[in-house]
């Protein structure tokens, strides 16, 4: 627990051992806003290996040290909200602990990281194993 919370607040655990260069799913300038102090930082994001990194600077390297990172298996929705900040561009992400809200340049642009953040929720979604479906008629994990 004390993991995953490090990484919806921001705080990076150590063992990432993800080279954020070689072929990212997705990278760009975001606007995000700041979970304490409600400020809109710009940051560059890096969407990669079910993680959504972001960091001050867009150079990045496998030792670079990511500014906060959030796991794309803890986030419930990513969607639209223009009409929850009133500004343009914006769209949200929501974990079962907080939502956070980011703005991007363009309206392509939104939509580009809601679809990419999307996908890679789906993506990275855990299965269900044959092993856990129940049989509810025997109550017996099914074989």
């Amino acid at each position: 627990m004390d993991s995953l919370m490090g990484f919806l607040t921001g705080r990076p655990d150590q063992d990432h051992q993800v080279d954020f260069s070689v072929n990212p799913e997705r990278t760009g300038w975001l606007m995000k806003q700041g979970a304490i102090i409600k400020t809109w930082r710009r940051r560059w994001f890096v969407l990669k290996s079910g993680k959504l990194f972001w960091f001050k600077d867009s150079y990045v390297s496998r030792s670079s040290k990511p500014r906060g990172v959030i796991p794309v298996t803890s986030c419930l929705t990513v969607k639209g909200a223009e009409d929850v900040l009133n500004r343009p561009y914006a769209f949200e992400l929501t974990t079962s602990q907080e939502t956070m809200y980011f703005l991007a340049a363009t309206d392509k642009e939104k939509e580009d990281w809601i679809n990419s953040i999307g996908r890679s929720i789906v993506q990275h979604s855990r299965s269900v194993t044959d092993s856990e479906v129940v049989d509810y008629d025997n109550n017996l994990p099914s074989r």
